[in-house]
């Protein structure tokens, strides 16, 4: 499975942004999808899943203002971002796995990674 991330960019505190994932060479409705996301200094940190059946989770600190979709007719998820915080800067990864949970603990699959940055 290849994943590909795009969306990312430079935005002010407040604003939005959507990032992107498109996923190949897998039965795309079969897989958890999912971000992460590492910031500088940091360890990388589940943001935000969904599952093949679409429901979703999320880490606190986005819940509210990140919102997780799947459109399995386009192989892609997306990340709708709003309040944008500057804490909110990071790599952002898009990752797949068989199971959900497998999701969260160790995905099997990556992408290469968006940068997203929120200036003050």
């Amino acid at each position: 499975v290849q994943l590909v991330e795009s969306g990312g960019g430079l935005v002010q505190a407040g604003d939005s942004l959507r990032l992107s994932c498109a996923a190949s060479g897998g039965t795309f409705s079969n897989y958890a999808m999912g971000w992460f996301r590492q910031a500088p200094g940091k360890e990388r940190e589940f943001v935000s899943g969904i599952s093949g059946g679409s429901t979703t989770t999320y880490v606190d600190s986005v819940k509210g203002r990140f919102t997780i979709s799947r459109d399995n007719t386009k192989n892609t998820i997306y990340l709708q971002m709003i309040s944008l915080k500057p804490e909110d800067t990071a790599v952002y990864y898009c990752a797949a796995d068989r199971l959900f949970i497998g999701l969260k603990r160790s995905p099997s699959y990556w992408g290469q990674g968006t940068q997203v940055t929120v200036s003050s």
